[in-house]
């Protein structure tokens, strides 16, 4: 019975809304990227200098966590899943943390040492990530502590942040894949336009159709009230010959 009224909702919606509204929902289709191989899930690192931006230092991919998502870019695309190894969705921007990421980080860890400084860094296992993330996020767990195991380190200014954002976000954009990328979707974007205004033309042309058929159509003429004769006080009204030769009364308002 349950499912006989889903069936007739299903139908009964498929009925009311139209088909290109209904198109207008946003459906997210996972992607399938190429997949990595995990002997267990994985471990992370905090990453220092920025807002709570975790990775995984024992795979050969980028694989971010941040912001309770998973983060991988693939040919120029950035992509998120609260999995870390499947259910992957298209994200259309360049997340936001991205440019606080040193791209040293894996020598960087490899000699523990963050510019200078013994990095002892401190290995996250998955499940204790998942619990505490939040918390941490919450709490601003990371920048309380302010070294991020980097002995003696002092975070940089804030000056210095910035111009280090611009200067990667440079280096990010003459990334050969992000430029074929970027190219592709300036064509895309273009073929776009070019069928647009051929839409627009054929929307336009059955109302200009229809008004070109209105100006064809013969307005009715409009119905002249008759005058009323004005006559002088006092004077009777005249009688006129009928057709058949009798006299017809013309009543007096």
């Amino acid at each position: 019975m349950k499912k006989l009224f889903l069936g007739a909702l299903l139908l009964a919606l498929v009925i009311v809304v139209p088909i290109p509204t209904m198109a207008q929902f946003d459906i997210n289709v996972n992607i399938a990227l190429p997949p990595i191989e995990f002997a267990a899930p994985p471990d992370v690192i905090v990453l220092p200098d920025t807002d709570g931006v975790y990775v995984a230092p024992d795979i050969d991919a980028d694989l971010y966590f941040w912001d309770g998502w998973w983060w991988r870019q693939w040919e120029g695309r950035w992509y998120r899943s609260n999995y870390y190894d499947r259910d992957w969705d298209y994200y259309a921007n360049v997340p936001s943390f991205y440019f606080d990421v040193d791209p040293g980080w894996r020598g960087y860890y490899r000699e523990h040492n963050w510019y200078g400084h013994r990095w002892d860094y401190e290995r996250i296992p998955h499940q204790r990530l998942q619990q505490n993330w939040r918390d941490w996020q919450d709490n601003r767990h990371w920048e309380r502590r302010g070294t991020w195991g980097v002995r003696d380190y002092q975070p940089r200014p804030k000056q210095e942040i910035q111009e280090l954002r611009q200067q990667r976000q440079q280096q990010y954009q003459q990334r050969p894949e992000v430029q074929r990328q970027q190219k592709q979707e300036l064509q895309d974007k273009g073929q776009r336009q070019q069928k647009q205004p051929k839409l627009e033309q054929q929307k336009q042309e059955p109302q200009d159709k229809d008004q070109r058929q209105q100006k064809q159509e013969p307005k009715d003429k409009v119905q002249q009230p008759q005058r009323q004769e004005q006559r002088p006080e006092g004077q009777q009204p005249q009688q006129h010959s009928h057709p058949q030769g009798k006299p017809e009364k013309v009543e007096e308002e």
